[in-house]
Formats: C-alpha cells, sequence, structure tokens
C-alpha cells in the first residue's frame, strides 16, 4: 500500500531534503555527495494517499531508494 503525500513531506524534512518553494505544491531538493541533484514535488493533500504508479515512479526517479529505505527513513 502506497504511502499518504504526508508521508513523503515527513520523510523529507527528516532525511535531508530541503524545501526550495511553498506554492501550488512542496517543492524539495537534495544534492547527494558525488553531487547528483535529486528533486521531488508534493502535493498538499497530505491525507491523501499517493497513486500506486506515481508513488514507484516518484521512489524509483525522484528519491531514488528503495521503498524499505523510505520506511526505514521515516
Amino acid at each position: 500500500m502506497p504511502p499518504k503525500f504526508g508521508d513523503l513531506k515527513r520523510y523529507c524534512d527528516k532525511n535531508g531534503w530541503v524545501l526550495l518553494r511553498d506554492t501550488d505544491h512542496w517543492y524539495y531538493e537534495k544534492v547527494l555527495t558525488d553531487g547528483t541533484v535529486l528533486r521531488t514535488k508534493i502535493s498538499h493533500a497530505v491525507h491523501k494517499e499517493i497513486p500506486e504508479g506515481l508513488w514507484y515512479k516518484i521512489l524509483k526517479q525522484q528519491l531514488k531508494i528503495s521503498e524499505q529505505e523510505f520506511k526505514k527513513g521515516l
């Protein structure tokens, strides 16, 4: 079961992601030690579940972590 947008925000806040702006969504960025820049945006609808297809895209392309790493980071 995919997490809620609020879980994703909590993960970013706890794991070194920097809030760039808060407009229609929250926009976060994280620079890895090798210089890679990761970016994600999070809906303000924190109570809503992230659709499954979108969730796996966020994990793979934006956060670049496994689901287990995400859960561990909460």
